[in-house]
């Protein structure tokens, strides 16, 4: 009797001090109670509780968790959008009143969840319901930022907070997204369309400029060319109207006629008309008269010439 008595109270021994200390996890909160009521909270570690009395209520995680949505939503303007989701939460931290939200908000795991997804749903198809199809592509950010601000308080309460909500996927019904599909390459062939346009009347305007300028560009060199042929053949007409005057000035002091000088170009030029002419034949008259009548015009000439230059040097 005395064994059994022995080996019964070791049982109980080791049945005490087994239920006497319990092991923590990292990343982990126990919820401790007593005959159903709350008592306190045990960290990471080795724990000691009252046998028997003490009992674990629940085991929290305070690391980050993460659940995938799936679900619909509808516009303003009646489109139906859908949306792939991700929500990343955590417990808010590890003081004793959040643990005990966390603890005693809900039932169970299951039911938060659902009430979580619900919450998030719900936020995220009112903002929807105020915007038109067009825009819910570009607000990606302002719906993030919209739950996340419609939903900071209500997750407190329960003990918890969202981290970060991540729409991975926007998309709408086929019909919708052929004819934003089409309305994209419309818009681009327009841009296409415009900037060859663009650049078509550039090339166009610069061709015309260079035109213009190349016909700018000759028409200062013509000019400039004719007033340098101009100026040649005045200081030719100079020159020969010089020598002329010398020659007759010399041929009077010697008493000699001045006639002759005009004999002596009159040859000169069908001379010239002979050596440089194209055809075959020159029709002259060269009669007497006809030569008397040339050479009274040239000295005619002369003599206009010879009053200029003395107005000139007066």
């Amino acid at each position: 009797m005395s064994e059994i008595t022995f080996i019964i109270f070791a049982v109980v021994i080791l049945i005490i001090v087994s239920t006497s200390f319990v092991s923590v996890k990292q990343g982990t909160i126990v919820v401790i109670t007593i005959f159903g009521k709350y008592r306190r909270i045990l960290t990471p570690g080795l724990n000691f509780k009252l046998p028997f009395i003490e009992n674990v209520y629940s085991k929290i995680s305070i690391q980050n968790r993460s659940v995938e949505l799936e679900f619909q939503a509808v516009t303003y303007d009646q489109a139906n959008v859908y949306f792939k989701a991700m929500l990343l939460y955590s417990v808010l931290d590890q003081q004793e009143e959040t643990i005990k939200n966390v603890a005693f908000k809900f039932v169970d795991e299951r039911n938060l969840m659902q009430a979580l997804i619900r919450t998030v749903e719900g936020s995220i198809r009112a903002f929807v319901a105020t915007k038109r199809q067009s825009e819910v592509l570009i607000l990606r950010r302002d719906i993030v930022e919209h739950v996340k601000e419609q939903l900071d308080q209500i997750l407190e309460s329960w003990g918890y907070h969202l981290q970060d909500l991540q729409l991975n996927d926007i998309t709408f019904d086929e019909v919708i997204m052929k004819s934003m599909s089409q309305v994209v390459a419309s818009n681009n062939l327009k841009a296409a369309a415009e900037n060859e346009g663009q650049a078509l009347l550039i090339t166009k305007t610069k061709a015309a400029e260079a035109e213009g300028n190349a016909i700018k560009i000759s028409a200062q060199a013509e000019r400039e060319a004719a007033q340098l042929r101009g100026q040649g053949i005045a200081l030719f007409r100079e020159e020969v109207a010089r020598g002329m005057t010398v020659a007759a000035k010399e041929m009077a002091e010697a008493n000699m006629d001045t006639s002759v000088i005009m004999f002596t170009m009159w040859t000169e030029s069908i001379k010239h008309f002979a050596e440089n002419s194209q055809g075959n034949v020159i029709f002259l008259d060269g009669s007497t008269d006809q030569m008397q009548h040339t050479l009274k015009e040239m000295m005619g000439l002369n003599l206009l010439y010879a009053d200029a230059v003395k107005n000139v040097k007066k």
